[in-house]
C-alpha cells in the first residue's frame, strides 16, 4: 500500500495490493486503518490504483441492500480502476457525484497458487491391538496437508472473508482431518491383522486412506482441493505400560514362530537327507545285484559250451564201444572159427554213420546256442548302469569295423555325415573346399581340410575319361562307268 495520487475532492489516492508471503485469504485495508476502526477502512477513491499479482485474484464486496455483490480481478493486473473491468462497480458508480466521492467496498485477496500446506498434528489417542481389546496403547499422527483452491467463487460462499484468519483456517481443518486420521489407525490392525506396534510400518496406508476419506469434505466445507495429505510420523507412546504388554506378546510370539520354523526347517532337511541316502544305498545295491546277474549269465554262458562238449563226448564214447561190440558179434556163426561178421560190420556202419550225422547236428545246434547266450549276456551288461563293456571272447562274431563319418561346414551351417566316399563328390560340386571346416569324430574341434592330409585323396586330380572313338569317314561314291562309244 502507499500514496499515489490526490484525487478531484482532495482525497488520498489508494495503491491497491497484497505483499504478503504466505497467505489464503488477505484483506485490503488503507493506511492506519484497523479492523473496524473507522468507516474509511472500505472507502475506497476512484481512479486508486490496482495491482493483482499471478496466482491471486482480487475480490470486490460491495455490501447492497438485496446482498452482497462481487467483482473478481484474475491476476495478473496493475492499472487504474476502470468501470470496464468493474461491471458491479460501473453501476455504483453512476449515483456517486461523478466519481470523486469514494466507494464503499471490501478487498480480499485469495491465493490460487498451486500449492498450499498446513502442518497438522493428531494428539494421542488410544489404539486397541486385536489380541488385546481393553489395552488401548497411545498413538499420535503428524503430517502436512497441500491443498489449493481451483473454485475461488464457491471458496467464497463457504468462508467469511471478513477477518479471515489462517491460523483459524488451519484449526477448522485440523479438526476434520482428526476425525478421519483417528478412524483410519483405530480401525487398521484388525482390518490389517497386524499388531498395534508395528503401525510405524504402514504410514503410507494410513496416508492413503485418511486422504480418500478427506478429500470430499474438505471440498464440500471449505471449498479446497487436496492434493495430497503425507503423514510424517506416526508416534506410539513406548511408554505406555499397555505398549510394554503388547510389545512382550507379539515379541514372544514371533521368537516362538521363528523357532518353530527353524525346527521344521531343521528337520525337513534331515528327512531330506535321509531319504536321498536311501535311494542311493537302494540304487548302489540293485546295480550291483544285475552286475552280479550279468556277470553270472556271462560265465554261465561260457562253460555252457564245454559242458556240451563233455556230454557228446561221452556218447560218442559210448557209441564207439557200442560199435566195436557190434563188430565183433556173431564171430562164431555160420561161417565157424573168427570169421568176419559181414551183418554185422554193416550194421556198424550204418549205425556209426548215424551217430556222425547226429553228432553234426548236436554241435551246430550248441554253437548257435552258445552264440545266442553271448549276445544276451552281453545286451544285459550294455543295460547296467556304468557298467564296462568285456571285450568278445575267442570265438565270438567279431565286431564291425567303424566307420568314419564327416561332417562339413557350408554356408555356417553343419551338413552332414558324409562317407569318405562321398567326399571326392563334394569337392566337384563346390561344397568342400581347402578353406572348409571338417570334422570327424575323435577330433577335438574342427579344423581346415587342407590340415587333414587323410583328405587329400578327395582333391587329387580326377582321371579324365576316354575320349569317344572318332566316327568312320564316309566311304566316296564310286563313280558309275562311262558307256562304251559305239
Amino acid at each position: 500500500m502507499g500514496l499515489f495520487g490526490r484525487g478531484k475532492g482532495g482525497g488520498l489516492m489508494n495503491v491497491i495490493r497484497c505483499d504478503e508471503q504466505e497467505y489464503i485469504v488477505w484483506k485490503w485495508r488503507p493506511r492506519a486503518q484497523d479492523v473496524n476502526s473507522t468507516s474509511r477502512e472500505n472507502a475506497i477513491r476512484w481512479n486508486s490504483s490496482l495491482r493483482v499479482k499471478e496466482g491471486e485474484v482480487a475480490v470486490f464486496v460491495y455490501q447492497q441492500k438485496n446482498g452482497p455483490l462481487q467483482d473478481f480481478i484474475l491476476g495478473p493486473y496493475d492499472d487504474m480502476l476502470k468501470t470496464k473491468n468493474f461491471p458491479v462497480l460501473a453501476n455504483i458508480v453512476g449515483a456517486l457525484w461523478g466519481g470523486d466521492s469514494p466507494f464503499q467496498a471490501e478487498v480480499y485477496f485469495i491465493n490460487l497458487q498451486q500449492n498450499n500446506q498446513l502442518r497438522f498434528g493428531v494428539p494421542y489417542f488410544d489404539v486397541f491391538d486385536p489380541r488385546l481389546p481393553d489395552q488401548g496403547v497411545p498413538v499420535a499422527v503428524r503430517g502436512t496437508l497441500t491443498f489449493n483452491i481451483t473454485d475461488y467463487e464457491g471458496f467464497i460462499k463457504l468462508n467469511r472473508l471478513q477477518n479471515f484468519n489462517h491460523d483459524d483456517f488451519r484449526r477448522q481443518i485440523n479438526a476434520a482431518i482428526g476425525k478421519h486420521v483417528r478412524q483410519v489407525v483405530t480401525n487398521l490392525p484388525s482390518q490389517a491383522g497386524i499388531p498395534v506396534i508395528q503401525l510405524e510400518r504402514q504410514i503410507e496406508t494410513v496416508s492413503d486412506g485418511v486422504q480418500a476419506k478427506l478429500a470430499q469434505r474438505l471440498q464440500d466445507d471449505f471449498g479446497v482441493n487436496l492434493k495430497a495429505l503425507d503423514i510424517s510420523n506416526l508416534e506410539i507412546d513406548k511408554t505406555s505400560p499397555f505398549y510394554q504388554e503388547v510389545y512382550r506378546l507379539t515379541a514372544g510370539l514371533q521368537a516362538q514362530t521363528l523357532e518353530a520354523q527353524a525346527q521344521v526347517n531343521i528337520k525337513n532337511l534331515q528327512d531330506t537327507q535321509e531319504i536321498n541316502r536311501q535311494n542311493m544305498e537302494e540304487t548302489m545295491r540293485i546295480q550291483r545285484e544285475e552286475a552280479q546277474r550279468a556277470q553270472r549269465l556271462q560265465t554261465e554262458t561260457q562253460f555252457m559250451g564245454a559242458h556240451a562238449l563233455d556230454q557228446q563226448a561221452a556218447v560218442l564214447q559210448a557209441g564207439a564201444q557200442s560199435l566195436g561190440q557190434m563188430g565183433q558179434m556173431g564171430g562164431g556163426g555160420d561161417g565157424g572159427g573168427g570169421g568176419m561178421n559181414a551183418a554185422g560190420m554193416m550194421a556198424g556202419m550204418m549205425m556209426g554213420g548215424a551217430m556222425g550225422q547226429q553228432m553234426a547236428g548236436m554241435m551246430n545246434n550248441m554253437g548257435q546256442y552258445m552264440q545266442q547266450g553271448l549276445q544276451a549276456g552281453q545286451q544285459q551288461i550294455n543295460q547296467q548302469p556304468g557298467g564296462a563293456t568285456p571285450p568278445p571272447m575267442p570265438g565270438a562274431t567279431p565286431p564291425p569295423m567303424p566307420s568314419v563319418q564327416y561332417f562339413v561346414s557350408v554356408g555356417g551351417q553343419q551338413a552332414g555325415p558324409f562317407s569318405p566316399q562321398q567326399m571326392p563328390q563334394l569337392v566337384q560340386n563346390g561344397s568342400l573346399t581347402l578353406q572348409t571346416y571338417v570334422w570327424r569324430q575323435g577330433m577335438a574341434q574342427w579344423q581346415l581340410a587342407q590340415n587333414m592330409p587323410e583328405l587329400a585323396f578327395a582333391f587329387a586330380p580326377q582321371q579324365p575319361p576316354t575320349p569317344p572313338t572318332p566316327p568312320t569317314p564316309p566311304t566316296p561314291p564310286t563313280p558309275p562307268i562311262p558307256p562304251t562309244n559305239p
